[in-house]
Order: structure tokens, then C-alpha cells, then sequence
């Protein structure tokens, strides 16, 4: 079967690797000039552990399973990793009991080795923290998520696929057996094939409106939430990942380290309307106070702008968090066709686990 993949990011290309080794005939479409050029290459790089999410969501299902495999990938395909851990933790008595309520939900989504700490507990662990309590997820960590998608690539590649970049999809139509996909770009022109898959991020609902035949009603809203993240200018303060309880719309303004150990902060949360990934300088005045909730001792002037992402939302400001949606013939009726929307924190962490759900499903 010749199977389309439109969006080289991180689950496009874990598609496509399953697909290829599956031994499917594999085109990835991608609309820019290289690879993982959106969401997969700004975030914090982390490999989650599988705490947040709601017990039988499309999240949770693929989270924890999908980092297990993940850390087997790194390891097997030499891409740089550090399963660092992290302490989500509560800076105030009256955060004791979400803390608490997020270690029974990630208990029940079967997160291993969690484990409750007093406050004195977690200094001893990082002498730099202040808390009143926390809990230890030693099974999360960072990872290089450029080194992550071109391990993807040659794996797909050695399976026969093929990556074709400055390629953006415009229209799928129904052909009398399988798909007629319409490019644009310099090289503009169509092909048939038998199944496409809609991984196109932040271009998922443009191009599901653009699919010949796919009920509108079923195409969700896509919201932009911006993430900012500050770079430490100093020695890095901890040597694990720090998490403050959940905020709305994002996990709160957190530590994350990179695998040269460099110090980061974000991201936060910034409801915007336009695509805009710059960092302005201001908003560290809102970073200070939100660290300092966990980190007393961050002096002023020692943040630094350093990138912005921006999540794919279906909900907004206000409203329950979205689930990913995986919309398959299952759901929509249509043979050959699958859409992702909503491919947000945790996509990275699952994306092998969502890859071999959708390969499945494509032939079903």
C-alpha cells in the first residue's frame, strides 16, 4: 500500500518510520525546507512520564507506554538522552492537595517509581528548592529532539520511504481507489495513493477542510497558545526537572535542563491570535515571581529570552483541556484517511505508541 504522510515534525516522521517498516510504500510531505520545523523543535524536550493526563484518554493510553519504547529507541539508535527525573512540586499548603490528587492520577495510569516527599525530603534532593511538599517521577527526562527526528528519518529511509521537503499539500480528493493528493510549491502537481495520513500540526485543519468529501463539522477549532521560555544566566540550580502544580492551558512556568545542562524556564501560557515565536524581553517580569514560588534564590537580571513555541489547541482560555484526536475511517467513514489535530505536550513522548495505532488503522 502506498501511504502519504503529510508533516515531517516528530509524529509525522514516527509514522512514517512505522509505516515503511511495516512495508508500506512511505512519501512524507513536508511544506518547509527541513525537517520538524514547528512544533517537534520548540518545546522543552522532555520525555514525559504519563502523570497529567486523564486515566482512558488518547493521552494517557500512549504516554507512559510510548516512553518506555522511547528510551529503548534512544538507547538502540545513539540519540542523545538523560532520564534526569523531576519533582512536581507544592509551594504552598494549599497546593498540598492537587499535588496529591496528580499523585493518585499518575498512580493510576501506571507512572512507576512515583514517590510522596515532605518538603525537607525534596531540599535534601535539591538543596536550592523551597517547598512545603512534592513528589519524585524519576522516569522522566530531556532528550534531543532533532537527533530523536532524524533517527526517524533514517529509519524510515533504510525501509524504503522517501521525504519530500518544499512540498505543501493543497487538496486531497477522492480517486476511484485511494487518494489524489494536489501539491503545490515549484514542483506543483498531483498523485494518487492509496492512504494518507494528516500530520500537518498547526496545518491539520486547513488541509482536513481542504479533504475532499470530510464532514466540516468534524474539523475542530484550532487555538494558538503561546509558550515563552527564559534562559538562566548562571549555573544551573538543580539537577532535576522542577515542576510547579498545573496552571490553566499549560504545567506552569518549570525548570528544564538541556543535556549540556544548561538551565531553562518556561513555558508560560499566552493566548495569542497570529503566529508570532518571538520572546519579549517584559515578560520575564512575570517569569520572576512564578519561579521564585519554588526558587527563592533567583536573582533579578539573570533571564535571558531565549525561543517560543506554540501549541496546537483545540480548547481556549477558560475551557477543559482537548484531547488529541486520531479521526480514523472508524470515526469518519472514509477509507484511507486518517487526521490528527491536536498533536500537543505529550506528541513527542508518544509518538512512537501513535504511530503504531495509525499504521493499524490504516488498513482497517
Amino acid at each position: 500500500m502506498q501511504v502519504l504522510i503529510i508533516g515531517a515534525g516528530v509524529v509525522g516522521l514516527a509514522i512514517a518510520r512505522e509505516a515503511a517498516r511495516a512495508g508500506h510504500d512511505v512519501i512524507v510531505a513536508e511544506a518547509e525546507s527541513h525537517i520538524g520545523s514547528g512544533t517537534s523543535s520548540r518545546n522543552s524536550e522532555v520525555i514525559h512520564a504519563g502523570i497529567y493526563y486523564p486515566t482512558g484518554s488518547v493521552r494517557e493510553r500512549h504516554c507512559a507506554r510510548s516512553r518506555r519504547m522511547l528510551y529503548e529507541f534512544c538507547a538502540s539508535h545513539g540519540v542523545p538522552h538523560r532520564k534526569v527525573g523531576k519533582l512536581v512540586v507544592a509551594g504552598r499548603d494549599e497546593d498540598i492537595p492537587t499535588l496529591e490528587k496528580l499523585h493518585v492520577q499518575a498512580t493510576r495510569n501506571g507512572v512507576e517509581n512515583l514517590r510522596m516527599l515532605d518538603g525537607a525530603e525534596a531540599i535534601r534532593m535539591e538543596p536550592a528548592l523551597a517547598c512545603v511538599a512534592a513528589f519524585l517521577s524519576p522516569e522522566t527526562g530531556i532528550i534531543d529532539s532533532h537527533r530523536y527526528m532524524l533517527a526517524l528519518q533514517g529509519d524510515m529511509e533504510a525501509a524504503g520511504g522517501v521525504l519530500a521537503l518544499n512540498t505543501p499539500v493543497e487538496r486531497l480528493v477522492r480517486a476511484p481507489v485511494g487518494w489524489e493528493v494536489r501539491f503545490g510549491g515549484n514542483e506543483s502537481g498531483s498523485l494518487v495513493v492509496d492512504a494518507v495520513v494528516n500530520a500537518a500540526g498547526h496545518g491539520a485543519q486547513k488541509l482536513a477542510r481542504a479533504t475532499e468529501g470530510y464532514p466540516t463539522e468534524r474539523v475542530p477549532r484550532l487555538v494558538l497558545a503561546k509558550g515563552n521560555y527564559f534562559s538562566y544566566r548562571g549555573r544551573a540550580a538543580f539537577s532535576r526537572l522542577i515542576y510547579p502544580v498545573p496552571v490553566p492551558g499549560g504545567l506552569g512556568v518549570h525548570v528544564t535542563l538541556d543535556l549540556a545542562g544548561r538551565m531553562r524556564f518556561g513555558p508560560d501560557v499566552q493566548w495569542i491570535d497570529r503566529y508570532d515565536y518571538s520572546v519579549a524581553p517584559d515578560r520575564a517580569a512575570s517569569f520572576y515571581p512564578a519561579i521564585r514560588t519554588y526558587w527563592p534564590g533567583l536573582s533579578d537580571g539573570t533571564l535571558v529570552p531565549d525561543y517560543a513555541g506554540i501549541r496546537p489547541k483545540l480548547t481556549g482560555p477558560g475551557e477543559p483541556a482537548a484531547d488529541f484526536i486520531i479521526d480514523t475511517q472508524a470515526h469518519h467513514g472514509m477509507p484511507g484517511l486518517v487526521h490528527l489535530f491536536g498533536i500537543e505536550s505529550p506528541g513527542l513522548t508518544a509518538s512512537l505508541s501513535i504511530a503504531e495505532e495509525v499504521v493499524a488503522k490504516l488498513t482497517m
